[in-house]
Parts: C-alpha cells; sequence; structure tokens
C-alpha cells in the first residue's frame, strides 16, 4: 500500500503540473480570464485525475505491483543464494585450510621420521663398516701372528739343522736322530727365551 501512496502522491504533483500548465497557457491566451472558466477546467482535471487514478488503480496498478514484489521475491531469492553460495564457498576453504594443514603436518612428520630413518640407517652403516674393519684388523693381526710364528718356526728350525750340521764338523761325527731333536728343542728353547 505504501507503493500506491507513492504513486498517487507522483500522480497529485503531474497532476498539479498539467493543472499549472493549462491555467498558464490559458492566462496567455486570454490576460483576463472569466472566473467560471478557470473552475470549469479545475473541475474537469480533478474529474480526469480521479477517472485516471481509478483505470491505474484497477488494470495497471496491481500488475506493476505483482511485477515489483516478483522482482523483490527474486532478488531477495537470488540474494540468499548468494549468501549460501558464501557459505558454502567459507566452509569449502575452511576444509581446504583445514586439510591444506593437516597435509603439511603429516608432510612435516613423513620429512622427520625420514631423517631418523636416514641417521639410524647412517649409524648402522658406521656401525657395521666399524665392525668389519676391527675383523679385518683382527683378522690381519692374526695373520701377521701366523706368519711371524710360522716364520719364527722355519728360522728354527734352520737355525736348529745348521746348528745340528756345524755341531756335527765340529764334532766330526756324525749326530743321530735322537740326538738332532734333543739339539733342536734345546736350541728352540733357547731361542724363545732370547726373544722373549
Amino acid at each position: 500500500m505504501n507503493r500506491f501512496a507513492s504513486f498517487t502522491v507522483f500522480a497529485a504533483l503531474a497532476f498539479v503540473s498539467t493543472a499549472s500548465s493549462v491555467a498558464v497557457a490559458a492566462a496567455e491566451a486570454n490576460p483576463i480570464a472569466k472566473p467560471n472558466e478557470g473552475f470549469a477546467a479545475g473541475v474537469t482535471a480533478l474529474v480526469l485525475f480521479t477517472i485516471v487514478c481509478a483505470i491505474l488503480s484497477v488494470a495497471v496498478w496491481p500488475k506493476i505491483v505483482k511485477g515489483l514484489d516478483e522482482r523483490n521475491e527474486k532478488i531477495k531469492g537470488e540474494i540468499a543464494a548468494a549468501e549460501d553460495a558464501r557459505k558454502q564457498a567459507k566452509e569449502a576453504l575452511n576444509e581446504y585450510e583445514k586439510n591444506l594443514a593437516d597435509a603439511r603436518a603429516q608432510a612435516q612428520q613423513m620429512l622427520e621420521e625420514t631423517k631418523a630413518t636416514q641417521n639410524e640407517l647412517a649409524a648402522q652403516l658406521k656401525s657395521k663398516a666399524e665392525t668389519e674393519l676391527n675383523e679385518m684388523r683382527e683378522k690381519a693381526k692374526a695373520d701377521i701372528e701366523s706368519a711371524k710364528k710360522q716364520a719364527l718356526d722355519e728360522l728354527y728350525s734352520q737355525s736348529v739343522n745348521l746348528a745340528t750340521v756345524m755341531a756335527g764338523k765340529i764334532l766330526q761325527r756324525e749326530v743321530s736322530v735322537n740326538d738332532e731333536q734333543r739339539l733342536m728343542e734345546e736350541s728352540l728353547a733357547e731361542l724363545k727365551t732370547v726373544n722373549s
């Protein structure tokens, strides 16, 4: 109904403007107007205004109001749809940000786990290398000791043989196998006490 009142005020202003235009035109045509001429024009204008208002309020104004109401409902619907779309977009953005934060946290955790695994693997490899190196050292030492012992045994054996040959020449007699064995054992014992 506010729209109808606004329309009525607008129509009244249009009527006053038209009536004043008619009065000015009549005054210009006949500078001295008769009193009944102005009254008749005014009554005619009022009757025409009433008829126009009645026709507009019955035939035209309901269509205009209906169109405005439909447009208003459409705008309200579009605003509601836009608000729903905004809420959905905001929810989607929040979900995206949450998923992104979760993905970053998982990536950081995976990175830390990878670093820990890498450090553990490096420590294992280092320990294994040190163990193998120590085993190689021990084996090398054992091989050296074995070779040294074998070389000393050969040296002792050759020394005994040489000493036996020399003793045989000195004594100008042949040494028996028992004598040779006894001399070798005695020489070995003496060499071992000297080298110790």
